[in-house]
């Protein structure tokens, strides 16, 4: 028996079968864009801890601020005794991320542990700065696994036997132009989406009960999929009429993965709270929502926080991240890493009609797997056969998609054009050999 699946036996002995395990790969190391397994076998990260590693892994700079914070200090709860890393990262965090709109002034930040606690306190404070209970959300949505978390998320394998859920929370279709444009513009699509939005208010629920719309500006488990820039636009002028929060949930877009710090830069809109998790830690448990103080100050004393949110040496370690991911430029090399990927898969596109669609912003990209062109026919066995192929050839490689057939792409910033020429190659070929071997009816792999 190999020492992976030795440590894969001693998991399935003890580790609840609820964990989700996505692929056969163990990690003992990371370095860059690399990590090394239980056997010493090498492993390119194209899935980069589901988007935490943006900086790329034991970045040298990062491992000595939390040795030396955590020498100094681990652990105080800011509820009790104020520290300089939370307030020091949460005056970063506020110039990177401003919420000013119309002329405001200041931007204020609470910090917690992950995505899902993040959404849970955004949530909060929009129903306290409203006072209203309704919650707005989409299709193909992830936003967590907590309670709050889940009743948000959309897809069903998430949510089995997990009920009942909160109340109050209403779900409208993701503006995906890819599986529902229907021959529409962008931009016709975009008005099309956003009177059926308006419909909502009028059928489903109304728009003086509505708190918050939650969205993420690029879907993340949905499948990588960016709203239309008019869309978000008109989300914005829709909330601004009725009084409604507008949360943005940048936990997998931020952090220099679309090209910019934030995603909604992309599109010209500034949301009135925002979520944020993963990049922002540099593999340390952190997170943050952000806000207009008029909305974050709504919330009573008390009623959001944790013991834990804002620990210092996740904060230390936040602080050497960013201050790295500036030192490198990662936001101009997240646009080249797009480019490089983005031509590829187009590229393979044009060799197979497998391949439904390349999209993405940044070096937040994907490729949507398809029978035959159609995006109503997912080729979920196909991407899971590629991805294991992919694994065999020493690339780490994950799905996403309510279907599981959109490749994603999620390699730490760092990776040099060599490794990630090879790493597609791999990807590229996996596809190529699966297609010619019959894909879905040869395969016989599931999801």
């Amino acid at each position: 028996m190999t020492e992976n699946e030795k440590l894969l036996a001693r998991r399935e002995a003890v580790v609840p079968r609820g964990v989700p395990r996505v692929t056969t790969a163990t990690a003992v190391k990371g370095r860059g864009a690399v990590i090394t397994d239980a056997d010493g076998n090498e492993l390119l990260d194209f899935a980069g801890g589901i988007g935490v590693m943006n900086a790329g892994h034991c970045q040298e700079a990062v491992v000595d601020a939390i040795r030396t914070q955590a020498g100094e200090l681990l652990h105080a709860c800011f509820h009790v005794a104020t520290y300089e890393p939370y307030v020091e990262l949460a005056e970063k965090l506020a110039t990177l991320f401003p919420h000013h709109r119309e002329g405001g002034e200041g931007t204020k930040v609470l910090l917690v542990n992950s995505g899902a606690e993040a959404v849970e306190n955004a949530v909060k404070i929009a129903r306290q700065a409203t006072g209203r209970p309704a919650v707005i959300c989409f299709s193909e949505a992830f936003h967590g696994r907590t309670l709050l978390g889940m009743s948000l998320t959309s897809k069903v394998t998430y949510k089995m036997g997990c009920g009942p859920f909160a109340p109050e929370i209403y779900r409208v279709p993701f503006p995906n132009h890819y599986a529902r444009g229907e021959g529409h513009t962008p931009e016709a699509f975009a008005t099309r989406e956003l009177n059926r939005l308006r419909e909502t208010f009028q059928t489903v629920v109304s728009a003086d009960d509505v708190a918050a719309i939650i969205i993420e500006p690029v879907q993340g488990e949905g499948g990588f999929v960016p709203a239309p820039p008019g869309y978000l636009q008109g989300l914005r002028e829709i909330c601004d009429e009725h009084g409604i929060v507008l949360i943005f949930d940048e936990v997998q877009t931020g952090f220099c993965r679309t090209g910019r710090w934030a995603a909604y830069e992309h599109f010209g809109v500034i949301p009135d709270l925002s979520t944020w998790a993963k990049s922002m830690g540099g593999g340390l448990p952190i997170a943050a929502v952000i806000g207009r103080p008029e909305v974050m100050d709504a919330a009573r004393p008390g009623t959001i926080g944790g013991t834990y949110g804002g620990n210092p040496v996740a904060c230390a370690s936040s602080l050497a991240t960013i201050r790295l991911m500036e030192e490198l430029d990662l936001n101009t090399r997240a646009m080249e890493v797009g480019d490089r990927i983005r031509a590829r898969f187009e590229a393979l596109a044009e060799r197979t009609d497998v391949v439904g669609d390349v999209r993405g912003i940044g070096a937040m990209m994907a490729m949507e797997l398809v029978e035959g062109g159609d995006p109503h026919r997912p080729a979920t066995q196909l991407a899971t056969a590629v991805t294991l192929t992919c694994l065999e050839n020493g690339v780490l490689v994950i799905k996403s998609g309510p279907s599981g057939n959109v490749i994603r792409i999620l390699s730490p910033l760092v990776i040099t054009d060599e490794e990630l020429d090879r790493g597609l190659t791999v990807i590229e070929d996996a596809v190529l050999l699966h297609v010619g071997a019959g894909s879905e009816a040869a395969v016989g792999a599931t999801a």
